[in-house]
């Protein structure tokens, strides 16, 4: 609007001299002077009115923008503080990470020197034993394990616990390569086949005593030969672990052998678990 509140004042104040000097104007002027001096009236409080609108909102504009910015601002200081947490956590991670990449290397360096303690314990053992028949005496590697398999026809006459002597000469070579070494621990399995002990047998009433004093005896011969004796468990599986089925006598005869079970000691591979 081109009228101004600074324009209308003159007009207005030469309306009110005009209306106090009689005779200067004919009632006509008069009249149309006092119209104008209403609408200029009327056009100035609108303009104020209007003013006064334009700086409320005004101000209704600068405070929703002032809490805009607080508010804005305070995001940015909750999202500072969360990419500070979120450095730190990663920071921690990533030392937890390196960490446990350190204890993955050191445990696979372990593992490799278990194995080749375990392929060098195979093949000290199988020297030992060199000269005895594949099917009496078998020496494999098995989950990490070295395993001496020794057939009941090398040890014992049927259903007796006594060690033949050929049965004594292998397992005291088998004690000769082992003496010393406290790193392994020795499991003597007993096994049989599933054929029921006879009635009457002295001091056996079934397979699971068979076992277990077969078991007994070998471990004897063992810590005799000098083996420590701590080292050496003696345990009898009866029929209950066969490698074939119990149905015919080559089979059975399969079935019955003990197991010499080697086992490297793992302490320092717990440890490294444990610590992960």
């Amino acid at each position: 609007m081109k009228t101004t509140l600074r324009n209308l004042l003159p007009a207005t104040a030469l309306v009110a001299a005009l209306a106090f000097t009689p005779g200067c104007v004919s009632q006509k002027k008069y009249t149309a002077l006092q119209t104008q001096n209403t609408e200029l009236t009327r056009s100035r409080d609108q303009l104020q009115a209007e003013k006064n609108a334009l700086e409320q909102e005004k101000n209704r504009s600068e405070e929703e923008l002032r809490q805009r910015l607080v508010s804005r601002s305070q995001q940015v200081n909750r999202l500072n503080e969360t990419l500070s947490g979120a450095e730190k956590e990663n920071s921690q991670l990533s030392a937890d990470l390196k960490e446990r990449e350190q204890r993955l290397a050191e445990l696979q360096t372990k593992l490799a020197e278990k194995d080749r303690a375990v392929q060098a314990l195979r093949k000290r053992v199988a020297d030992a034993l060199l000269g005895f028949n594949a099917q009496d005496l078998q020496v494999n590697l098995r989950n990490g394990k070295v395993y001496v398999s020794l057939s009941e026809q090398l040890l014992f006459k049927s259903g007796s616990t006594k060690v033949d002597p050929r049965g004594q000469d292998a397992l005291r070579k088998l004690a000769t390569a082992l003496k010393g070494n406290q790193d392994v621990n020795v499991l003597v399995e007993g096994h049989t086949d599933n054929v029921p002990i006879l009635k009457g047998t002295a001091g056996i009433r079934d397979n699971w005593d068979l076992s277990v004093l077969r078991a007994t005896e070998i471990t004897r011969i063992l810590t005799e030969s000098g083996m420590a004796p701590g080292q050496v468990t003696p345990s009898g599986r009866s029929q209950y672990a066969p490698i074939a089925q119990n149905d015919t006598p080559p089979n059975k005869a399969l079935n019955r052998r003990t197991e010499i079970i080697l086992t490297p000691k793992l302490d320092e591979l717990f440890q490294i678990l444990e610590q992960n």
